[in-house]
């Protein structure tokens, strides 16, 4: 009995050391916290999702990614007639380059609003570049806190190259194990603590070259060969992080709508390959003869060949030759060593996780495949390797849209928002298109795009909302300051469409402007949509005077 004592008072020792420590470096201020939904410090009716949540990840005075959620204002108490739909992903999911706009959350938004008019409808974004299914898994408890109706979820692409992805170079482990106990560590005032201390006894880090993109600091060196361990560690880690996320949901009856993803494989060489031999272009130059042709694709399935498949499915493209140029220029997409685009197999067990786990499957891989010529998703829908062109966004929201509408989500269906009338009213103004332009040629004169930077040149504006876009980007005026000059200029050259779709993205982005949100509700009224207006004059009545 006495020994039983002694080993009990000798095993509650240290759990009572730490326990002391924990909450005194809690009580001392030395514990930090970033929840993914935080006051708004302008409302206290509204939350909104914290911009800059990716601090999470990383302990102090390390090198963070510059990325930001847009955030999205949803009400502290949900509705009892509220419509929540919360949306998870990465810079695809969020919008970029165009921003809120664009995304997932704002193309939906605004378009359910008119669908439920007598819902108050909200379309929350968690979406932003960099994360990966790490992030998706980290988020979805606070995420079924907030009672939503569903969650829609577009994610895949950085599931190797983003943060904490096997090769990305914002992660210390190849383990998914250890990664998710990681996540769970960086909750302990504890580990902060000691991660901190570390930090401070190491030697300076090197400063981020910050003239330089994203996706050049994470992709120098990181390839990662077809079929090698770190290949399958990546799609271990995903099914396991989904399958995961998946549960979750299921377990608390959340509605769950995934899609597949699609990317540009007509028109993006792959970043990393094995240079063509004399050979293989001598080769290439005879290609139209049939037996040629077997011998470059029997080498090319062998040395799992980017370049040279790429090179097969450009000349099947060109032949009109349909299937086999998919086939191989998929392959050439597979094949690529730089992971920026998921492969095939992500999509697979994407449609096979939503089968296992009752997710409604949201197929935008074949949406875009439908839209493009010949099958073959390119330049026409993606404004580089994979994040879309404003008409891109539109199809991929209008898929999550036309299947929510099918499985008769949120009961009938009375007022349907035909497609044309959709994107008439995009949420998404010239400037915002300007600016993003912008963004992808910065995106576009740096590694991988371009061996070495090349000095950013940006075309002349045309006209005014061209200029304002190009002062947006320069961090000249602010967002909001870029709408407000918006709608005044709409207003001087009355342009009444215009000035509404600008008074709509002003009174979403500011619900507690009761001026705004009034304007709003006055205007919709003017223009016979009665029924919508109700939602900004509740809004307006909720609101505090400025």
């Amino acid at each position: 009995m006495k020994l039983w004592l002694f080993r009990g008072i000798a095993l509650s020792v240290p759990v009572l050391f730490f326990l002391l420590l924990e909450y005194g470096l809690r009580w001392g201020g030395l514990h930090q916290s970033w929840p993914l939904f935080i006051a708004n410090p302008a409302a206290d009716d509204y939350l909104l999702t914290r911009p800059d949540v990716i601090k999470r990840y990383f302990p102090s005075g390390s090198a963070v990614p510059h990325v930001t959620v847009e955030p999205t204002f949803f009400l502290k108490t949900k509705a009892d007639n509220g419509l929540r739909l919360v949306v998870q992903g990465e810079s695809t999911t969020a919008g970029y380059p165009y921003g809120l706009g664009a995304s997932l959350a704002g193309m939906l938004d605004q378009r359910l609003k008119r669908t439920f008019p007598e819902r108050k409808v909200e379309v929350i974004n968690t979406a932003m570049s960099a994360v990966n299914s790490f992030a998706l898994l980290d988020f979805a408890d606070e995420i079924i806190a907030q009672q939503p109706d569903a969650v829609l979820i577009y994610v895949g692409h950085n599931e190797y190259l983003g943060v904490l992805g096997v090769g990305s170079s914002y992660s210390s482990s190849n383990s998914a194990a250890f990664n998710l106990l990681y996540m769970k560590l960086r909750r302990l005032a504890t580990f902060q603590t000691a991660q901190d201390l570390y930090q401070q006894w190491q030697l300076p880090q090197t400063q981020q070259d910050t003239g330089r993109t994203l996706m050049a600091r994470v992709a120098q060196g990181q390839h990662i060969a077809f079929d090698s361990d770190l290949y399958h560690a990546g799609l271990q880690q995903f099914e396991q992080n989904l399958s995961l996320l998946l549960d979750k949901y299921q377990q608390a009856g959340v509605a769950v709508y995934i899609a597949t993803i699609a990317s540009n494989i007509a028109d993006q060489p792959p970043f990393v390959s094995e240079a063509l031999t004399a050979q293989q272009q001598q080769m290439l130059s005879q290609i139209q003869w049939p037996e040629i042709r077997q011998q470059l694709e029997q080498m090319a399935n062998a040395q799992h060949h980017a370049a040279l498949s790429y090179e097969l499915g450009q000349y099947y493209r060109k032949t009109q030759q349909h299937s086999e140029a998919l086939l191989w220029l998929t392959r050439a997409k597979d094949f690529d060593q730089l992971r920026f685009r998921a492969p095939s197999a992500i999509n697979q067990q994407i449609r096979q996780l939503a089968a296992r786990y009752g997710a409604v499957l949201v197929d935008v891989e074949q949406a875009f495949i439908r839209q493009s010529a010949l099958g073959l998703v390119g330049k026409s829908l993606m404004l580089e390797h994979l994040h879309p062109n404003v008409q891109g966004y539109f199809i991929l929201a209008d898929s999550f849209y036309q299947q929510l509408k099918r499985q008769q989500f949120a009961g009938r269906w009375q007022r349907v928002i035909e497609p044309q009338v959709a994107w008439a009213q995009r949420p998404l103004l010239p400037a915002e298109e300007f600016a993003g332009a912008a963004r992808i040629l910065q995106l576009t004169s740096d590694y991988p795009f371009v061996p070495q930077p090349q000095p950013l040149v940006l075309p002349a504006a045309k006209d005014w909302q061209q200029q304002l876009g190009l002062d947006y980007f320069h961090g000249k005026i602010s967002w909001i300051r870029m709408l407000e000059l918006s709608y005044q200029g709409y207003q001087q050259r009355q342009d009444r469409a215009m000035l509404l779709k600008t008074t709509l993205i002003l009174a979403d982005a500011l619900p507690q402007h009761q001026q705004l949100n009034a304007l709003a509700a006055a205007m919709l009224r003017q223009q016979n949509r009665s029924a919508e207006a109700v939602f900004y004059q509740q809004r307006a009545e909720l609101a505090t005077p400025r």
